[in-house]
């Protein structure tokens, strides 16, 4: 044992140096807010939003920019990157410099004339500049100077007209994390369809008014690529239990894989179709019949193909299908050796088919069954509808499923078939504070003496109803209910009006 004074050999300088490089390897990509190979991120360029997933060499299309991703590795979210020549991104190391102020402007726009002709430089000019390799902010230099109306505008229209050449041609594009603020956002400009049009306030005000946090658990019936879900479990930080009813035979949630969650989430994440509600009240549901229903039947027509038909009606061949019969024979004799190596490859592989598929039945067998006993405990801290579906028949199935004194949230695009849901919620009882209100959200322009409201701003973000679930006791309900009386005059007032009459 070397002592308190010994220096260090070669060898232990050598083992040290080792041991601090893995050690600076393995902490680099525990860091959560770096981006990493194989994360989901969102790529931001202006207004508009892209949401991809990190790998090396793979080619994004984003606003007819192409670029690569590697350079982006190791660096904070929220980086700024400019594409530069080859699809490489560069980071910006300093803020650009902004287009000198022009002094000279015009009083107004009413002598300029849009007839095409007032910019001097061609399509494949500025193409020419952009292969040279200059940046986005040198063209937009090149087309104000080659302008012949540029200085006769107004100051505010020549700093709409920077802005809009700068939005075209330079590239400037930050990479963000998934949130959901983001996603509903990215989904709400791009695919409104897909998440039957649920605005991002308006999924703020169901996440509120339904009471998620870590701990609970919720069901979430949804047909909004699995935004909602994403949201809810990401409210969740990874406690509590998300049941999701789907229609269909599979989940469709690609909105809740963009969000990159890891894989503990998924171990608090139970599926449950919404078709097999009605045998799960009933008592009668099975998970084997549910995955053996779902199974695709790929060996439908193997055991009923008919050979084609060379005999004559009293099952006798014809003599003209003896010479076919008999060129057959030496056909198939010769391809008996190839056949037979062939086949078993194939049974070889049928086989392992068949294993797989056994093992993922399997599979969703268990994952069924422990959703459907996650449903049977009927204690769920909240129930949150967005699909869809006629929402009535859904919502009061699943409220059956909702423990007392636990919200519930019911989304549609509609207006009607919510009322629908507070008429037969008011006749079925056992729930309170019923309220179905539309979200308004207005967007504000604010600049310098120019401050108005967006024109160009969503016309509605749907409606919502809320309510708060009770105990419901029919017996003492019905009871309660005052049953119609035939009215009875007192005795004092029968005889007053006898004397008055006599």
């Amino acid at each position: 044992m070397p002592g308190n004074g010994d220096r260090p050999n070669e060898g232990d300088k050598e083992e040290m140096a080792a041991a601090t490089a893995t050690a600076t390897a393995t902490d680099v990509p525990r860091s959560p807010h770096t981006v990493r190979e194989g994360h989901h991120v969102v790529l931001k360029r202006n207004d508009v939003f892209k949401a991809v997933q990190v790998h090396r060499r793979r080619k994004i299309i984003f606003e007819k920019q192409w670029f690569y991703l590697d350079n982006a590795i190791g660096h904070k979210y929220g980086t700024t990157f400019e594409v530069s020549a080859g699809g490489a991104l560069q980071t910006l190391k300093a803020k650009s410099e902004e287009i000198e102020e022009l002094n000279e402007a015009g009083v107004d726009n009413r002598n300029i004339i849009d007839d095409g002709k007032s910019q001097k430089l061609s399509r494949d000019d500025i193409e020419a500049l952009k292969d040279q390799g200059l940046k986005g902010q040198v063209i937009v230099k090149h087309l104000i100077e080659n302008s012949t109306t540029f200085r006769d505008k107004t100051g505010f229209a020549q700093e709409k007209y920077i802005s809009k050449k700068k939005k075209k041609y330079e590239a400037f594009i930050t990479i963000l994390k998934p949130t959901t603020r983001i996603m509903a956002m990215m989904y709400h400009c791009r695919e409104p369809s897909k998440i039957c049009h649920l605005r991002y306030d308006t999924l703020a005000q169901m996440l509120a008014f339904g009471n998620i946090h870590a701990g609970c658990k919720i069901i979430v019936a949804e047909t909004c690529a699995g935004l909602v879900l994403g949201s809810v479990m990401e409210r969740l930080g990874g406690y509590g239990s998300v049941i999701h009813m789907y229609p269909g035979s599979m989940p469709i949630r690609a909105a809740m894989e963009n969000f990159g969650f890891p894989n503990s989430f998924y171990d608090h994440l139970h599926d449950f179709p919404i078709n097999q509600l009605n045998s799960l009240l009933s008592g009668s549901f099975s998970a084997e019949n549910e995955t053996s229903q779902n199974q695709t039947k790929v060996v439908s027509g193997e055991g009923n193909r008919s050979p084609l038909s060379t005999q004559r009606g009293d099952g006798v061949p014809c003599a003209e299908t003896m010479m076919d019969i008999t060129q057959a024979g030496e056909t198939e004799a010769k391809d008996v050796a190839c056949e037979e190596t062939e086949n078993k490859d194939q049974n070889a592989d049928r086989k392992s088919n068949v294993v797989e598929r056994k093992s993922k039945q399997e599979d969703r067998q268990k994952k069924l069954q422990a959703a459907a006993a996650v449903l049977q405990e009927r204690n769920a801290d909240g129930l949150i509808i967005a699909s869809r579906l006629y929402p009535s028949p859904l919502l009061l199935s699943l409220l059956e499923f909702v423990a007392p004194s636990r919200p519930f949230v019911v989304y549609c695009q509609y207006k009607e078939p919510l009322l629908t849901c507070y008429a037969d919620l008011r006749e079925r009882g056992g729930v309170i504070n019923l309220r179905l209100s539309e979200t308004w959200l207005r967007g504000y322009q604010v600049l310098p003496n120019r401050t108005h409201p967006k024109l160009t701003m969503s016309g509605g973000g749907g409606y919502i109803l809320t309510g708060i679930t009770v105990v419901m006791d029919r017996g003492k309900s019905v009871a309660s209910i005052p049953e119609p009386q035939e009215f009875k005059e007192s005795q004092a007032k029968r005889q007053k009006v006898e004397e008055s009459i006599s």
